[in-house]
């Protein structure tokens, strides 16, 4: 590959592959698998902008040249150094220097932009709206060319989950821009500015620089994937559980709008699900959910159904827990890779994920996990020994929204147990104050002093 051709623009101290203070560069399976989708082994190749490594060199041993578009002065001598034996070109600068001119042959059989577009001018480019910046790349597409283009959703589930505190605090990419230079907010604007009907689109997750998954659907086990994939990504303390989130908004066919970003092919035919077998088919559910609906809505006869059909299906050779189990019917299936676990960790996982959930629990004594384990354990005839009881065992709702129901739930109940002690106690002073019991009682009380005395005389007898 050639050495970097300076084209205006570029940055020099500056890097998007190793950023100190900024978002690495796309990567991930799903970014991988899209290109093994889309280009062809004789394929000119423009990829504009920061992409890993590793992308770049899967993408360069597929077809026939690639060149690269980087503004990063060290980004562009590493990776002309790294692709040494592929064909094409490394140009660095910003787009707006990037003219017919500049490469030899002008113009491209895929463009690849799966970063976006934001990240392909410097601070030196005081405005280059998104628009233009698309129309840019556009040009540089022969007739019947193929474009794969990234942005990220500005209102994703990241909003929902993990407050930004870093808002606030200026990072070294934050240099001014104009607001124009961004691309629209929302997922109807940015298909209405691409303005065409050859579009294929995927929702991407967890995020551009890791993207894992990417799908044209989010419903079914897919959601599953996608809310796995963003629970990953926060793991530490959060606004909401992630994993119920992305599911709860599959079920109401809001997960795509609010998916973290998106890949926008078009005049490529892609799989449905990058990269592929990552979503299992088939019919069926997920085991956990529908064990969770059955203890929303309190329904124990299903409950004594479904876990001793579960535990028998284990102990057929059965492994896997009920968040990697599919349930149809009444057969079983794995979800994911086995798990080397007995029936009660089984169920003591399921427990631990329906009290971190904050789903309802029907039975007020099950209010720790040894106790939910114990008394689902019994519906199949298994019996929990009794552990001793530690604080390290409590289990608290994953995120804040979660706790706070929790709590006003727990305040209901114990408000409600509390109005019925004193309803008791106010019948049983009532009964106490009544004529019949004073009766009773006035009857009763000689009889209980002579028993007393009695019993102390016949005592003294014995002695």
């Amino acid at each position: 590959m050639t050495r970097s051709n300076l084209i205006g623009g570029e940055m020099l101290n500056w890097s998007d592959l190793h950023p100190g203070d900024a978002r690495p560069a796309a990567a991930g399976p799903a970014a991988t698998a899209l290109l093994a989708a889309a280009l062809q082994p004789d394929d000119t190749v423009l990829i504009a902008g920061p992409h890993a490594a590793d992308l770049i060199r899967a993408a360069a041993a597929q077809v026939t040249s690639v060149d690269l578009l980087l503004r990063s002065a060290p980004d562009a001598e590493e990776l002309a150094e790294l692709l040494t034996d592929a064909k094409g070109q490394v140009f660095c600068g910003s787009l707006d220097r990037f003219t017919l001119d500049a490469a030899s042959d002008g113009t491209y059989d895929v463009i690849v932009a799966l970063d976006g577009l934001e990240r392909l001018v410097g601070p030196d480019t005081a405005s280059f709206p998104w628009a233009e910046a698309l129309d840019r790349l556009r040009e540089r597409l022969r007739p019947g060319g193929r474009l794969l283009l990234g942005a990220t959703n500005s209102f994703g589930f990241e909003r929902l989950i993990q407050p930004d505190i870093t808002a606030a605090l200026p990072r070294d990419e934050d240099w001014g821009r104009a607001v124009e230079d961004r691309a629209p907010a929302g997922l109807k604007p940015l298909r209405s500015a691409l303005n065409t009907s050859d579009l294929q689109t995927f929702a991407v997750f967890p995020s551009l620089v890791q993207a894992d998954v990417a799908v044209s659907s989010v419903d079914g086990f897919a959601a599953v994937v996608a809310a796995r994939a963003v629970a990953a990504r926060n793991e530490g303390p959060v606004l909401m559980d992630p994993y119920r989130v992305v599911l709860d908004a599959a079920a109401a066919g809001l997960a795509f709008e609010l998916a973290p970003a998106w890949y926008f092919v078009i005049g490529a035919d892609a799989p449905a699900v990058l990269p592929a077998g990552v979503v299992p088919e088939g019919e069926g559910v997920l085991l956990e959910e529908h064990l969770l609906m059955a203890l929303r809505c309190d329904d124990q006869a299903e409950l004594r159904r479904v876990i001793p059909a579960y535990v028998a299906w284990l102990g057929t050779g059965g492994a896997g827990s009920p968040d990697n189990v599919i349930v149809d019917g009444t057969s079983y299936r794995l979800f994911g890779e086995p798990q080397g676990l007995d029936v009660v960790e089984h169920l003591a996982r399921f427990a631990r994920r329906a009290l971190e959930s904050g789903s309802r629990q029907p039975w007020p004594a099950a209010a720790d996990a040894h106790a939910l384990t114990a008394r689902l354990a019994a519906m199949a005839g298994i019996t929990v020994p009794e552990q001793e009881f530690t604080p390290n065992e409590v289990i608290r709702p994953r995120g804040s929204a979660e706790q706070l129901t929790t709590v006003a739930r727990l305040a209901d109940e114990l408000a409600h147990a509390s109005a019925r002690a004193i309803l008791f106690e106010g019948t049983v002073s009532g009964i106490r104050r009544s004529l019949p019991y004073r009766v009773g009682h006035a009857v009763l009380n000689p009889a209980r002093v002579i028993r007393r005395r009695l019993k102390r005389v016949l005592r003294k007898v014995r002695r």
